[in-house]
């Protein structure tokens, strides 16, 4: 379950913080990008990577996207700079530290810089097949339970940023990596236009007007989170269990996105989606379903989204009806 609420360090980095010294000495600027397969994490550090590049840096970059199909771990080195020797960066050597998912923004964060470097994270939870052995909506899953609150605690300067719910709200959740994009871009001394230009040049032509406003959104949340002060965390909302109110699931297919790869129908545990004759996934037997999301989460195209109708909106539904 995603974590509803935003919450944000405000405090900036301080003048003489590297974060905000792209041209610092002869020392290598490293910003490392880690998510989940399929969320644009190999996109982002070649945006930073051109970017860098065509300001005069010399740049390297180092990837590992074997597990780049929905759910496996990757990870993206960009190291810059007037010299730049190696393209890994060592532990503890990190200045920014972008995170696309929630667990693997934790799972690296002793790679960041302490005193002075910079965590951005998507509060975006992937939960993993393994962490679903219960899988009735509610059940208690094998997933980090740190919020962000007792993080950013921990380090000087930290975002937790709802990018996927931005992205979502300008109608292409694919976006999201584009929303921590514009986050990352206040963090450096590279113009805005620059960014702009070189987001444009990465992303689908028919989706250049979105993913600029994404961008934009992304650069205006920090701005203004910087200038605020932190918000008061609530409570997570608990998804309904069967013993807590009657729910009804409902699966919303987008037919468009769905790319007949079958994931879904054979990764599903309850056995109850199929391709129809026009090989799109569809959910052949409702009553059989728990609502685990596991579909949606494996789906690599996004086409499947899992809905969980309390007992109020079902009753509402029928009236309507």
């Amino acid at each position: 379950m995603r974590d509803p609420v935003t919450t944000v360090r405000p405090d900036p980095a301080s003048p003489d913080s590297p974060a905000l010294k792209a041209d610092r000495a002869d020392d290598a600027f490293n910003v490392l990008i880690v998510g989940v397969g399929g969320q644009g994490v190999i996109m982002v550090s070649k945006v930073l990577a051109l970017l860098a590049q065509s300001q005069g840096f010399e740049v390297k970059q180092s990837e590992v996207h074997g597990m780049a199909k929905r759910g496996g771990s990757v990870f993206s080195h960009v190291r810059f700079g007037k010299r730049v020797w190696s393209p890994t960066i060592p532990k503890g050597d990190v200045d920014i530290l972008v995170a696309l998912e929630w667990a693997e923004g934790l799972r690296w964060l002793p790679f960041l810089k302490a005193g002075t470097g910079i965590f951005i994270c998507d509060t975006k939870r992937i939960v993993p097949p393994f962490a679903c052995l219960n899988r009735r909506p509610g059940a208690p899953l094998r997933y980090s339970k740190e919020t962000p609150t007792e993080v950013v605690t921990h380090v000087g300067e930290a975002y937790a940023i709802d990018a996927t719910d931005m992205a979502e709200k300008l109608g292409n959740e694919r976006a999201a990596n584009v929303v921590l994009l514009g986050a990352l871009s206040t963090a450096l001394e590279f113009s805005t236009t620059d960014w702009e230009r070189t987001v444009a040049e990465f992303v689908p032509k028919k989706t250049v007007a979105v993913n600029l406003e994404a961008f934009r959104r992304g650069r205006g949340w920090i701005e203004e989170a910087r200038n605020t002060t932190p918000a008061v965390e609530a409570p997570v909302t608990r998804t309904p269990t069967p013993a807590d109110a009657a729910y009804r699931v409902r699966l919303e297919i987008n037919p468009v996105w769905c790319k007949s790869c079958d994931i879904c129908v054979k990764m599903c545990p309850e056995h109850c989606l199929r391709l129809n004759a026009d090989r799109i996934a569809e959910l052949a037997e409702p009553e059989r379903c728990t609502g685990c999301r596991l579909c949606e989460w494996l789906c690599p195209d996004f086409a499947i989204r899992v809905h969980l109708d309390s007992a109020g909106a079902v009753a509402q539904q029928g009236l309507a009806q």
